[in-house]
Order: structure tokens, then sequence, then C-alpha cells
């Protein structure tokens, strides 16, 4: 499954990783589908690091799930934080995930085993994910230059289901 993540930099198309980690990758499509993603602004926006989004408030505190409570972590040995463009989820410790999520801008190793990794950025890294990084901040890494999420575009597979 991917999506297109349609921000005011330009598109992010993005692979999910449903059959790894199907909670997160329920609640996040779930959260697309509803539109519950749709206007929030990427509120912390780190060089080098990661940029995060998914709060409606924008505050950077705020957001839910699905299931209207924080759910389990999904860590994967077979996912890591290797290279710029994984989307994982945001927490505030184990088994925190809400609504928030991040991309990486470069390797991070020090998250693993700390983070639901659920996607991967497989196109829109050289020129949307490169003009995310150059905006500025203040102190606390909110970007200078409001950028938003403005929706998202689900792409179902037609033929994912398809007998051979």
């Amino acid at each position: 499954m991917s999506v297109t993540l349609n921000t005011t930099l330009g598109e992010l198309k993005c692979e999910i990783f449903c059959e790894t980690v199907p909670k997160a990758a329920e609640n996040f499509l779930a959260l697309c589908a509803a539109g519950y993603y749709d206007g929030c602004i990427f509120h912390r926006n780190m060089k080098n690091f990661m940029i995060q989004t998914g709060d409606p408030t924008g505050k950077g505190k705020g957001g839910q799930s699905i299931w209207g409570k924080p759910f389990a972590d999904e860590i994967r040995t077979t996912l890591k934080f290797n290279s710029r463009g994984i989307l994982a989820m945001a927490n505030s410790g184990p088994d925190t995930n809400k609504s928030q999520f991040f991309i990486t801008y470069s390797k991070q190793a020090h998250l693993e085993g700390k983070y639901t990794i659920f996607g991967k950025v497989i196109d829109g890294a050289d020129s949307t994910l490169d003009a995310m990084e150059k905006v500025p901040v203040n102190e606390k890494n909110r970007p200078l230059h409001e950028i938003r999420l403005t929706s998202v575009t689900i792409h179902a597979n037609p033929i994912a289901n398809q007998e051979l």
C-alpha cells in the first residue's frame, strides 16, 4: 500500500508496511482516510534528524489513535532507521503511539528499538524532503515558515489480492 503526503512544499510518496506492522499501518491509513491529517502543520523540524507532524492542534502535544487510546509498539528487527525518508510513530515512551509521526532526514541508528517504523518515502526525498529540511527554525525547532500536510492520497493496488 502506498500514500502520497501532499504538503505545502511538494509531495512525498510513501510505502506503508501493512503486513509487517499491521496496527500502526491500520491506524495511520484510517486516520488518512478520515482526513485527520489534513491541514496538520509540521511542528518540529530538526536538520539532519527528522520532521514531525500528526497533531491537529499544531502544538506537538495532541493527537489520538483510531482506538481513542495509545497503542502498543510494533518494533521489528527487520525494519531499521538506516536511511533518509523512514516514517515512524512519534511517542512519549514505550507503547504510547497515537497519531503523531516523523520522517527521518538521515540514518538514525540510535532510534532502533524505540519507535515503530511503518513506512518509507519512495519518491520526493530529493525534492520535497530536501525543501523541508532547509526551512529555518526557532530555538524550539518549530519552522519559521509554516509547512502543512494539506492532504493524504491513498493509493490502492488493484491487483494486490488477485490470484495468479
